[in-house]
């Protein structure tokens, strides 16, 4: 009986593994929009870094609404 009320104060691993899933998440599709921005702007020649800063926002404005979408379930 004792051991049911410690346990009823602490959060499952569960809740730990589903944001830390979520950041990794979020990462990935910043890193990937960053990464595909640099090589598109090598691939045209461009002098202003235009796609990096685009697919970067994209990529940001993406991964929050994951976030949301996760997060609202």
């Amino acid at each position: 009986m004792a051991e049911k009320k410690k346990r009823k104060g602490v959060k499952p691993p569960k809740n730990f593994m589903r944001y830390s899933g979520l950041t990794m998440q979020m990462a990935v599709v910043i890193l990937a929009g960053v990464f595909g921005g640099i090589r598109l702007d090598e691939y045209m020649a461009l002098e202003t870094p235009i796609f990096t800063i685009v697919l970067s926002l994209l990529a940001v404005f993406a991964s929050m609404y994951l976030v949301i979408k996760d997060l609202s379930k």
